[in-house]
């Protein structure tokens, strides 16, 4: 039987944010965790910094825009992350389509018919072909050449739409603004690339989910991917029927990690996570990360997950960058022992480091 304490560590543990783990490099850590939350730049290198040993910014820079063996675009729920870029085409096959049907009625509103979306993927593809890399105010303008109006919400959508049709995705960094290039250009296709039928693709995707997040459900692979309830109960029925997974009740961890729900970590692990990090939005609950008195602290509204301590795995309070970054301020939901007091301030230490690493 699994306690909520040892359920709480082996999910840290499998994110890399506890018992001790670390990756050595950004790629390592986004093949860990398959998918890292990337809406905001600078709280997806964080999340990457933080799961690692002695990363920095530009060393996950590297990864992105010399080895290109991580891409940013958008994946599970239409929401930007970054995953291996080896695993960017099937993902994209598996999950675009119900993506864009989804959205369907935004376009709808915003009068991007079909024609005019297939119009816009055409130019977009030859303007990133002929002048890229371009940042969006630049595709934008491109775009306007089929008469979208460049300062509603029109253009974001089109660009998204253009990602998910496997067109483009983000590419090299030009001062503080993304940029966008073709996706065959950026990362070319490989021998993972290959095609496999839906079912095979949703049990590889389930597969790599449990890997790093278990314990975990079926419901929280639902939450986390998007994907129908129907369709991800059968890929999880085929990974225990297979073996991969082992089960305890309703929770289900990786066969081969199965002997590491009994070992204790044996010293405290504190972490100090980003905005929008995946351990508080990878599972369908939040009530084993964050302490039920404490939610409306790290979620305040308005789709805002505030930077958090954790403590093997558990958020003792908030954080915030002040001072352009060259500040960590923490805000404990109590007062904090001695011990992991110091711990706090290495890693206050550490995060400002890496934010300004000539300071």
């Amino acid at each position: 039987m699994l306690t909520q304490d040892g359920i709480r560590t082996a999910r840290a543990r499998s994110q890399a944010l506890g018992g001790g783990v670390r990756e050595a490099s950004a790629e390592a850590v986004v093949r860990r965790v398959f998918a890292v939350q990337s809406q905001d730049a600078v709280a997806a290198d964080l999340g990457i910094r933080v799961r690692g040993r002695d990363i920095t910014a530009a060393g996950i820079r590297a990864a992105y825009e010399d080895d290109r063996s991580i891409v940013r675009g958008w994946f599970m729920r239409g929401t930007l992350h970054t995953i291996p870029s080896s695993d960017a085409r099937w993902v994209l096959r598996l999950l675009a389509p119900r993506i864009l049907a989804a959205t369907s009625r935004r376009y709808h509103q915003l009068g991007l018919n079909d024609g005019l979306r297939e119009r816009a993927d055409r130019l977009a593809r030859r303007a990133l072909a002929t002048h890229g890399p371009l940042t969006r105010p630049e595709l934008t303008e491109h775009l306007a050449a089929v008469g979208i109006p460049p300062d509603r919400q029109a253009p974001f959508h089109l660009i998204r739409h253009t990602a998910l049709t496997g067109i483009l995705c983000h590419g090299p960094r030009r001062g503080d603004e993304a940029t966008y290039v073709l996706l065959d250009d950026w990362v070319p296709a490989g021998a993972g690339d290959s095609r496999q039928e839906e079912d095979a693709a949703v049990a590889e995707l389930a597969r790599r989910y449990v890997r790093a997040h278990a314990p975990v459900g079926v419901d929280d692979f639902v939450a986390w991917s998007g994907l129908p309830v129907t369709l991800a109960r059968r890929a999880w029925k085929t990974l225990v029927q297979t073996g991969s997974i082992t089960e305890y009740g309703a929770l289900s961890v990786p066969t081969e990690h199965v002997d590491q729900l009994r070992d204790s970590p044996g010293t405290l692990d504190v972490r100090m996570l980003p905005a929008y990090d995946n351990y508080l939005v990878g599972y369908r609950g939040r009530e084993l990360s964050v302490p039920a008195a404490h939610h409306g602290r790290v979620w305040p509204g308005g789709g805002v997950i505030r930077p958090t301590v954790v403590v093997d795995g558990l958020t003792v309070g908030t954080w915030a960058r002040r001072d352009a970054g060259r500040v960590v301020q923490v805000d404990a939901f109590e007062p904090l022992s001695s011990q992991v007091q110091a711990l706090v301030d290495a890693e206050s230490s550490a995060v400002t480091r890496f934010l300004h690493p000539a300071a």
